[in-house]
């Protein structure tokens, strides 16, 4: 008997490993993708104090990075590259 379940129930393990793999590289993209926003703030940060940039153009940019990165984490990734 648990041979034949073993038989029957292979697809559909199959199947479920490759949705896990999915998933986790789909994460690992999700969070490569929140720290390039990050990373990209931060140097914005740096553009600012070493006054390369002012003040509205730093807000401007402000603005969009972090609606990226709230994207990200909302959608799952979907919205912020």
């Amino acid at each position: 008997m648990f041979l034949l379940d073993d038989i029957f129930l292979a697809p559909i393990r199959g199947v479920a490993a490759i949705c896990q793999k999915v998933r986790e590289a789909a994460r690992e993209d999700l969070e490569q993708q929140e720290q390039a926003v990050m990373a990209a703030l931060a140097e914005l940060h740096q553009e600012l104090e070493s006054h390369r940039i002012g003040d509205e153009e730093f807000d401007r940019r402000e603005c969009e990075l972090l609606d990226r990165l709230d994207a990200c984490r909302q959608t799952g990734g979907d919205d912020c590259t």
